[in-house]
């Protein structure tokens, strides 16, 4: 039987919203979960959402990015030292684009970071979907919130997969405390 990670998304947030909606929670998760139907879901929970968005599944959306003019995509720059290595940040974001190719398509603010090194060598980049406002003042916030779902995905369960714990062999096994254990 194959994992259908959207359908397990769907019945936990309609089991939790209750209890998160209250605190204005965030849901963060890969490209599988930014589709509509997912984000409407959320939206409609009264929850907030930052999906990763990769170009060759969400083509549209990318259109949309690729066709905006000069000035509808702010970009904000930082620095980084950290001992004698210097890492550049480059923000891009807009707000209010089509997520999909129809005309009741969602409506999504986007977001992307590019990490370049002292050489001029992008060694990072990546881009995500969220319901928030994005702007100058808060896009750092939000792409900090994003990238943890990387480290704790890569830092927490890959050791939980590599180290004898066997998390791959119970992934899917109960549709009642799996995936709360594994959201927590």
């Amino acid at each position: 039987m194959a994992v259908r990670p959207n359908a397990a998304a769907k019945r936990w947030i309609l089991k939790s919203s209750k209890r998160y909606k209250e605190i204005g929670a965030t849901i963060l998760g890969d490209d599988l979960y930014s589709r509509q139907p997912l984000c409407e879901l959320i939206l409609d929970e009264k929850l907030n959402f930052i999906f990763v968005c990769k170009q060759n599944s969400h083509k549209t959306l990318y259109e949309w990015i690729n066709c905006l003019k000069t000035g509808s995509i702010t970009t904000v720059e930082t620095k980084h030292c950290k001992g004698k290595k210097t890492r550049i940040y480059t923000y891009r974001f807009a707000n209010n684009i089509p997520l999909r190719d129809s005309d009741d398509a969602l409506k999504v603010n986007w977001c992307e970071l590019t990490i370049t090194n002292e050489k001029g060598k992008d060694t990072y980049k990546s881009s995500w979907i969220t319901n928030h406002l994005i702007s100058k003042e808060n896009v750092i916030e939000i792409v900090k919130a994003a990238r943890a779902r990387w480290k704790i995905e890569n830092e927490n369960n890959n050791v939980l997969k590599t180290k004898g714990y066997h998390l791959e062999h119970n992934f899917g096994h109960g549709k009642e405390y799996l995936s709360s254990t594994l959201v927590i």
